[in-house]
């Protein structure tokens, strides 16, 4: 069986000129944004642990529609190393992080809860009674 390769003249001559050059940049010691879950099911909720550390409460959003649930947020870091009166080093990130995830069942808004502490975002969200199927009479 032959074998089908891509033949590119410019890899050998220039194999570093435009590596990573779209590539989003950030600071080094920056950790990438992103919200990590735990998600835990009982008989009557679904309980969330969303880890948002370095975000403001106020700049936590949740919205919820049926048995999907959006959580998003708005992360402001700086860090600034001074020396004296000297700047030696002054680093800002500013960015959106956001996860969307369903449920198996859908979740009754109005009795979910929401806490927020030391970064960590608990939701309560109360699982919606099904409503019982109805039996028709034929006539």
């Amino acid at each position: 069986m032959s074998r089908l390769t891509v033949n590119d003249p410019f890899a050998e001559v220039f194999p570093e000129l435009f590596r990573g050059f779209l590539a989003p940049t950030r600071p080094a010691d920056a950790p990438a944004l992103e919200i990590r879950v735990d998600v835990k099911e009982s008989a009557a909720d679904y309980t969330v642990h969303a880890e948002l550390p370095g975000v403001a409460k106020d700049d936590i959003h949740v919205e919820i529609e049926g048995n999907r649930v959006s959580i998003s947020g708005e992360v402001k870091r700086q860090s600034e190393k001074k020396e004296g009166e000297r700047v030696l080093r002054s680093e800002r990130y500013y960015g959106n992080v956001a996860r969307t995830f369903v449920l198996a069942n859908e979740v009754d808004e109005n009795k979910a809860e929401a806490k927020y502490d030391n970064g960590v975002l608990t939701l309560v969200l109360p699982k919606r009674a099904v409503a019982g199927g109805r039996k028709l009479t034929i006539s």
